[in-house]
């Protein structure tokens, strides 16, 4: 478990929001361009939760060819797994075109990358063409799980490696109980994270959970810090009883706690041929050069 003290007081509520939760592609899209420019210097346990995401990789002998990180932000994750496979082609992809302007700048020495802004929901690759995908805090956006983890799977190539996490149900649950808070995403269950997987496809799911304590001034340094990171894209005050509900988790030096659950999966695609579980039932595929050809 870690500690990290969030005291920024630049913060500005520009959001192009209204206090409701943001449902809508267009909308969120236009959030998250507002919060971009300021996001790094909130986006503290999210940076905590991208870097335990990431260790999973140590010890796996991979040599990707291609690497895709699945909204990127401002591409934070994409340049570390650029300085992990340096061979790879590494595709930072984001569907808010003002985070990748943040991600821009990361990239002007590398040549063997793209920024690519699209919808993870559909994305613009050909079948098998990753080898290696990373996701950190991108599934509570996401309003159908199942058709999410089918597009990631089309696009790993058989044996690829997919790396995910996600806030779990537990996170802010002691300013969650106590108020009516309006814009946050969802949460996810491990259990919940690991079926889909499987139900995608995914072989050899290894799904775990741990939690990080963030620490504030009061109760409106967290809030500041939730909706600069993007936890809560609203751009109204606290809501009621927030106050409170901060109060009664105040530390021994009288800081606001908060509690924050991380999930992580990682799974592998399977090897060509298993079926995709779609709307219309279940597809399979197998590219044309794995067709034997009948002779006479």
């Amino acid at each position: 478990m870690s500690n990290t003290d969030t005291e920024n007081e630049s913060w500005q509520s520009d959001t192009a929001r209204h206090g409701d939760v943001v449902t809508a592609s267009g909308s969120l899209r236009r959030a998250f361009d507002c919060i971009a420019p300021g996001y790094e210097a909130w986006a503290s346990v999210q940076g905590e939760i991208g870097d335990r995401l990431l260790s999973r990789l140590e010890g796996l002998k991979l040599e990707p060819t291609v690497v895709l990180d699945a909204g990127c932000g401002p591409g934070r994750f994409a340049h570390r797994l650029a300085e992990c496979y340096p061979q790879a082609r590494v595709l930072a992809l984001d569907f808010s075109t003002a985070m990748l302007d943040q991600a821009r700048p990361r990239w002007w020495q590398r040549r063997r990358f793209e920024l690519l802004q699209a919808d993870i929901g559909q994305l613009p690759l050909a079948e098998s063409s990753v080898d290696l995908m990373f996701s950190s805090l991108v599934l509570p956006w996401c309003e159908d799980l199942p058709a999410l983890l089918n597009g990631f799977r089309r696009v790993l190539r058989p044996g690829g490696l997919v790396l995910l996490s996600a806030f779990g149900p537990d996170t802010l649950r002691a300013q969650r109980d106590a108020s009516a808070v309006a814009g946050f995403g969802s949460f996810l269950d491990v259990q919940r994270l690991g079926d889909a997987m499987m139900r995608a496809g995914f072989v050899e799911p290894v799904l775990d959970t741990d939690w990080i304590t963030s620490l504030h001034r009061d109760g409106n340094a967290l809030w500041r810090q939730l909706t600069g990171a993007g936890v809560a894209l609203t751009d109204q005050p606290p809501p009621d009883g927030w106050d409170e509900s901060c109060r009664a988790g105040l530390d021994d030096q009288r800081r606001v706690r908060a509690e924050w659950e991380a999930v992580y999966g990682s799974a592998w695609a399977p090897q060509e041929g298993a079926p995709i579980r779609t709307t219309q039932g279940e597809e399979a595929s197998v590219s044309v050069a794995s067709i034997g050809r009948r002779r006479r």
